[in-house]
């Protein structure tokens, strides 16, 4: 496999983005309920904190100072976009409505930043070789599992169904393929955004961490010490994850 056309890019960026929804397949099996949520937002909490090291990591890798700009745009996006939502009234959405929607769009909302951040990396990879392009496309797919999971966390116990979870799941990563192909087509004028979108995405998620999950975590598993465990837990499994598809490459 040595050449690549546009078809080829947008159907691995395709795939990428509908693994994000096999994040929901657990709660086919298993329904929970608002007690789930303080250990709910707490692992979801930690598999976004680890996927934004990844992100910041892999940003500093090809531009520290786009990086580090990203990440505070990023962080001043989702505490402006709580402030409008918080004016807006009455929100519903999916099914929810108050604070559990906010929540839900600012979730999405912090995840679709991260993907489209995902998507330029897809078609810059690319641009690099087919070889290199196909694994990292792979690597986002299995990576968009657990970021799908996470969704799921907060979306399920609140009472949203889990197809409608694993659709809000598989919507937040549409701007992959959305953005991988003028992103393999103009690689060198994409190339130099790629820090600053990563930058972007991982200060987004670490607001949505800090703002909402984790108070609401604290508050509904009623204590700090659970959820302290599960966030260190499921922050690390991802760590480890990201870890092992680093070294297949």
């Amino acid at each position: 496999m040595t050449d690549v056309g546009v078809w080829q890019v947008l159907a691995l960026a395709t795939l990428t983005a509908l693994a994000t929804g096999l994040g929901a397949v657990p709660f086919w099996f298993v329904r929970p309920n608002r007690r789930w949520l303080g250990v709910g937002n707490a692992v979801a909490a930690g598999l976004m904190l680890a996927a934004s090291c990844g992100l910041i990591v892999e940003g500093h890798a090809v531009g520290a100072f786009g990086v580090a700009g990203g990440v505070l745009l990023g962080a001043g996006f989702i505490g402006l976009s709580r402030h409008w939502l918080d004016g807006r009234g009455e929100l519903g959405v999916a099914g929810l409505h108050g604070a559990d929607a906010r929540k839900a769009v600012l979730l999405v909302g912090a995840m679709t930043v991260h993907s489209a951040a995902e998507g330029i990396g897809v078609g810059v990879s690319f641009g690099g070789g087919a070889e290199l392009g196909l694994f990292i496309s792979l690597a986002i797919a299995v990576h968009n599992i657990p970021e799908g999971l996470a969704i799921a966390l907060v979306l399920v116990p609140r009472g949203v169904s889990t197809l409608r979870a694993a659709s809000w799941s598989v919507f937040s990563s549409l701007p992959q393929p959305l953005l991988a192909v003028p992103a393999f087509i103009f690689v060198l004028e994409f190339a130099p955004a790629l820090p600053w979108g990563l930058g972007f995405a991982a200060g987004a998620m670490i607001r949505m961490v800090w703002l909402e999950l984790l108070p609401d975590a604290v508050r509904e598993a009623g204590g700090r010490r659970p959820v302290a465990l599960a966030v260190v837990l499921s922050c690390a499994a991802m760590i480890l994850l990201q870890i092992l598809l680093r070294t297949g490459a």
